[in-house]
């Protein structure tokens, strides 16, 4: 059956006069503030907070530094984060840019998500040293799920850990996606991997006959008016200043690591994900993606709004329901999304989001989150790895801004619903 088009135009965001005209506490989400201030004045680098509620921006708001130091030396000069301060997004790039792809062609009846993954990519299959098969029976709903078998980083950059999969280049490492061998059973176990969203990018492309950032920034984001969500900006005419800088000393975890053709200066513009930058020319369906508060507003309203903002629609109802249902085998599992669904996700949801509630995080330090219950979005944008390494050998992925209340999240976000408690005018 054929959808009927869309007339009528979907809600655009308006800024709230003040908190409690949508129920909030101006004097609670000041305490928020402070919260996040005193990390800042504590050596925490940077934040930006959105909140979004019943379609009113209440909150949008810049914290800290986009740039404190330069190598392992502070800055005599720290770039302060604006407003329209620019952050690698990580791992949430596989919403912003994958998932809405994905729901778009769903919608559109271009992608079926029970079809094989084979139907797509016809070079994926079982190899045969591989000891455990079944790639010719993975659908994208197993991939989706995290559940289809990948170890969760294969590290196609990095030789030595990558063995007979190591790439620099991206044709080949879209290859090598498809050589890359099961880890357990599919369908046993939920794994968060990069694999799964490198190949689901990949099977957008395959579709869509563009490069991933092609086809989202042409049909989805600039249809939408987002002129600061991409993929590879400093080749798309923005500085380095525009950014919110991560890693001091590139990949190297302040001096410890190292391969080939590795960054070695301050990151700021670039991703920071190493098998995004080094073996997929910086566009990939698991990081890569760039944008501030302004631009993810809207793409959180479209959420919220039911696919769509504006006179844009981006994809349908049913299609948001099929993506956040969740897993049968894990309640914090929908379709790429992660869902409030029981309380290990505390640590991100905070105690009061509604079981239904969904979002993301990723590894720079930025955590999304979609309450459809109480009409609510958030975005906590933060360069928390912009900072040095706790203790480079013993724990070279935890850096000093990781261990700050802002940049775990849950705080943050327990503090934005509890300031949630007046009745709105």
């Amino acid at each position: 059956m054929m959808q009927a088009k869309y007339r009528d135009p979907f809600p655009v965001l308006s800024k709230a006069k003040h908190p409690e005209e949508v129920g909030f506490s101006s004097e609670k989400l000041k305490q928020v503030d402070e919260w996040i201030q005193q990390d800042v004045d504590n050596g925490f680098p940077g934040a930006a907070l959105l909140i979004i509620k019943d379609g009113k921006v209440v909150k949008n708001t810049a914290y800290g530094y986009s740039k404190k130091y330069d190598g392992l030396m502070p800055m005599s000069h720290a770039e302060k984060i604006k407003a329209d301060t620019m952050f690698d997004l990580a791992s949430n790039t596989k919403m912003y840019a994958t998932n809405y792809s994905l729901q778009k062609l769903v919608s559109e009846g271009k992608i079926d998500l029970d079809a094989r993954v084979r139907q797509y990519i016809p070079d994926f299959k079982d190899e045969p040293e591989d000891k455990i098969k079944g790639k010719d029976r993975l659908r994208l709903i197993d991939i989706l799920h995290h559940s289809a078998g990948f170890q969760a980083d294969p590290q196609y950059h990095h030789p030595t850990a990558a063995g007979r999969l190591y790439s620099q280049d991206r044709d080949r490492t879209l290859k090598m996606l498809s050589r890359t061998p099961l880890q357990y059973e599919p369908g046993t176990k939920n794994i968060y991997s990069d694999v799964d969203y490198m190949l689901l990018g990949y099977i957008v492309e395959k579709v869509t006959g563009q490069l991933l950032d092609d086809y989202v920034e042409n049909n989805i984001y600039r249809p939408l008016g987002l002129m600061h969500t991409m993929f590879n900006p400093l080749q798309k005419g923005f500085k380095q200043k525009d950014f919110a800088a991560t890693e001091l000393l590139g990949n190297t975890r302040d001096g410890v690591i190292n391969f080939p053709n590795m960054r070695t200066y301050t990151l700021q513009g670039e991703v920071h994900d190493e098998k995004a930058f080094y073996s997929m020319d910086g566009i990939s369906g698991h990081a890569g993606l760039f944008s501030t508060t302004d631009d993810l507003a809207v793409l959180l309203q479209v959420m919220l709004n039911g696919g769509g903002y504006g006179k844009e629609k981006v994809f349908d109802q049913q299609t948001i329901h099929t993506f956040v249902r969740p897993s049968e085998t894990n309640p914090t599992y929908g379709l790429g999304w992660r869902r409030n669904g029981n309380s290990s996700m505390t640590w991100m949801f905070g105690p009061h989001a509604s079981e239904t509630a969904v979002g993301h995080t990723g590894w720079t330090g930025t955590v999304t989150i979609i309450d459809f219950e109480k009409n609510l979005a958030i975005a906590l944008l933060t360069n928390k790895k912009h900072s040095s390494v706790v203790d480079p050998i013993k724990a070279p992925n935890t850096f000093a801004g990781d261990v700050f209340n802002t940049g775990k999240y849950g705080s943050v976000v327990t503090g934005i619903y509890e300031a949630l408690t007046a009745t709105p005018s």
